[in-house]
């Protein structure tokens, strides 16, 4: 990636945060509570990543994420630990590509387990793909205006008489 020089890149100590060391099985089998549990993160984040179209400016919208993420698998651990990791366990090892299928029984230990002490309920199948509104504090960052270019290529003039193609139209097929 070429930068230049008037690129500000964020400093070490602005990206520096506690990472979540966990393996894939272990995210693999509190993805749905986690996803639950930090939904109002997680859309703030992506919200700001798809109206600034630049990361840097939504550095700290990802340390909430990953923080809710350690809040989360904290909360976890003390309540609900030998379930899930049963859980994690035989998704880790029942498949080579971490499918839940086989897994079904410690699921519902897990599930059960997170519903009376954390409170959280397993999202419905296809919950995370529905449509929602996400309301947010941040401003709506300011419209771009078009780029001028004042060497710019003119336009044919509006007048100009307009003669058919040569060899007709590429679209003849649509004619129809």
């Amino acid at each position: 990636m070429v930068v230049t020089v008037d690129v500000k890149l964020p400093e070490d100590s602005e990206l520096t945060v506690q990472e979540v060391d966990l393996s894939a099985a272990t995210l693999f089998a509190g993805s749905f509570h986690l996803g639950k549990y930090c939904e109002h993160a997680n859309n703030e984040f992506m919200l700001c990543r798809m109206e600034e179209q630049d990361p840097r400016k939504c550095i700290n919208e990802g340390k909430v994420v990953t923080a809710c993420t350690m809040d989360f698998f904290r909360k976890v651990k003390k309540a609900c630990l030998s379930e899930f990791n049963q859980y994690a366990n035989c998704v880790d090892k029942s498949s080579g590509d971490f499918s839940l299928t086989q897994c079904r029984k410690t699921q519902g230990v897990y599930d059960k387990c997170m519903l009376e002490k954390l409170n959280i309920e397993r999202p419905a199948f296809g919950y995370f793909c529905e449509a929602r509104v996400h309301d947010t504090k941040r401003p709506k960052p300011p419209v771009e205006p078009k780029a001028v270019y004042p060497d710019a290529t003119p336009a044919l003039p509006e007048d100009r008489e307009k003669v058919p193609a040569r060899f007709g139209s590429r679209f003849y097929w649509m004619t129809e």
